[in-house]
């Protein structure tokens, strides 16, 4: 089967014809088509026609009365040969051939001229033999046909990471049916076994180049490696390409790394009895943390009591089955999710989620949402810095309470941020002072003049600037790429579904709202440089 197909068009919009006294145009007009005098005075000169009337020409095209008009004195017809036009797409990856019909008795296209036509115009690659020997054969003219066509470069297929365990286990509590919240049956624990596969990981396959029709090579993208940190207490297979368990324990994906954590249990109380504990798996308490007390772990901790004015730390999940009063003092600092009951008077840092039934009066700073549930749903006082969304019932209290609300940009890359400008500058301070002294000590150096206690203080020197060129590089490095995560476009939102009380400050990005009479059931979004009071 040819890749065209011939079209028959029962009217033409222009025709030229010999006759016996002279030359003869005749315009008709077709629906759909606009036809242009320059387009019928390159055909009259194409076929060699001389002493037209120009002026005749004109008129007939704008009368188009389907009727032929004398433009020229009698002549012979010349013999034009077919005439082979290459068209080449401006991304080179299609050429089509247009043949113009020959006239007077003219020569068709021939396999050599078309050939030829192909050669000059460049068209070297991904040639239809079947269509050039069809159109040597039975021409179609006039039409733009498919010539020859590009192959398209392939990309390779990146690698992929096959989780065989549930890595995102969502730890959001259970709503009962009278609306408590059911923070007993979590449910968040993966538990694997020793020997257990973890994740299979596929490798990247290679792109495969492309070729446009001029023969210009088009590189293909080959596939990345899948990402994978092989964590503690984890093994790698022979062919790198499976991880498995060294342990019974629970596994965690933290910072693009697969861990399994052992879990240690303390029976009572975090005491004088226990003292602070810091382990490198998972912690679980079985009963109260009790103030100015330290809990530091590499993994989950668990406390089915209640929290005081304690800290705990932990590079996955704090849960908290009961709450924390923290009496201004207590800390909960949280690589992955924070689950509470409740939370007052506390610090609290999650780089993931926040979820609880009521935060009061803490300083909380949140990655990624802040979600306020159960039958109360309630964030009142302190600060809450969000990276995405607050979802609550009530924010605020009717006595008005001061309660300050920013969302929008992840708290932890603005506090980053600020600490690298502070730092860099130290940096920079510090690299002037080590250069500074090179210079002197060289110049003691040229004139034989440096004991070896200064060229002890020289080579220091020398490492100092070294280091801190070094540092400062890669600050300016994750500056620019905090700035490029700082300048995106803000999208937070806070959800009420009932009330937003007056005395509450909420800012969205640079946006900024004081609210000053009491909203009910809305979202307030960021609009322009305002914030918008839309719909629940």
């Amino acid at each position: 089967m040819n890749s065209f197909d011939k079209q028959e068009i029962t009217i033409k919009p222009f025709e030229l014809t010999y006759g016996s006294d002279g030359v003869y145009l005749t315009v008709n007009r077709v629906f759909g088509v606009t036809i242009e005098e320059t387009e019928i005075l390159n055909e009259i000169r194409r076929k060699k026609i001389h002493n037209f009337n120009a002026a005749i020409i004109s008129e007939t095209v704008k009368r188009a009365l389907g009727r032929p008009v004398k433009i020229a004195d009698k002549q012979e017809q010349e013999k034009i040969d077919a005439f082979v036009e290459i068209i080449t797409k401006p991304d080179k990856m299609t050429a089509y051939i247009k043949i113009s019909a020959p006239d007077g008795g003219g020569k068709p296209a021939g396999l050599q001229e078309i050939a030829y036509q192909l050669k000059q115009s460049g068209v070297i690659f991904g040639i239809k033999e079947d269509v050039v020997h069809t159109l040597v054969k039975d021409p179609i003219y006039g039409q733009n046909i498919l010539i020859a066509e590009g192959m398209a470069p392939i990309n390779g297929k990146s690698g992929e990471v096959k989780f065989m365990v549930d890595i995102h286990k969502d730890r959001k509590p259970i709503i009962m049916e009278d609306g408590s919240v059911n923070y007993r049956d979590l449910d968040y624990i993966e538990s694997v076994q020793k020997g257990q596969k973890l994740c299979d990981i596929t490798e990247p396959t290679p792109g495969i180049n492309g070729k446009n029709v001029v023969g210009t090579v088009l590189k293909a993208v080959n596939g990345k490696p899948a990402k994978m940190v092989r964590g503690r207490n984890v093994y790698m297979s022979e062919d790198g390409l499976s991880l498995f368990s060294e342990i019974d324990g629970q596994v965690m994906y933290i910072d693009g790394k697969l861990s399994v954590f052992a879990t240690y249990e303390v029976p009572d109380d975090v005491d004088n009895s226990t003292g602070n504990i810091n382990f490198i798996g998972n912690v679980s308490i079985r009963g109260n943390v009790l103030s100015g007390f330290v809990v530091e772990v590499g993994g989950n901790v668990e406390v089915f009591g209640v929290v005081e004015g304690a800290t705990i730390k932990a590079g996955g999940n704090i849960i908290l089955r009961r709450g924390m009063t923290g009496n201004g003092k207590g800390r909960l600092i949280a690589g992955g999710d924070i689950v509470a009951k409740y939370i007052e008077n506390s610090i609290v840092e999650a780089a993931n989620d926040i979820k609880a039934e009521a935060i009061m009066h803490s300083d909380i700073k949140c990655g990624n949402r802040l979600e306020l549930g159960g039958r109360k749903g309630l964030l009142v006082g302190g600060v809450a810095k969000v990276g995405k969304e607050i979802e609550a019932k009530v924010i605020g209290s009717y006595m008005a309470t001061t309660t300050t609300i920013e969302v929008g940009v992840d708290p932890h890359i603005r506090e980053r941020y600020k600490f690298i400008r502070t730092d860099i500058i130290k940096m920079e301070e510090s690299t002037k002072k080590a250069y500074q002294a090179i210079v002197l000590l060289k110049k003691l150096e040229g004139a034989n003049m440096l004991t070896e206690d200064k060229k002890e203080i020289l080579d220091k020197s020398v490492r100092s600037k070294l280091y801190f060129d070094s540092c400062i590089a890669q600050y300016k490095e994750e500056i620019a790429e905090l700035e490029e995560k700082l300048q995106q476009e803000v999208k937070g939102k806070v959800v009420v579904s009932d009330y937003v009380y007056q005395g509450t400050r909420v800012s969205i990005g640079s946006a900024t709202m004081h609210i000053k009479e009491t909203l009910q059931h809305c979202t307030l979004y960021k609009d322009g440089v305002d914030v918008r009071i839309g719909p629940y």
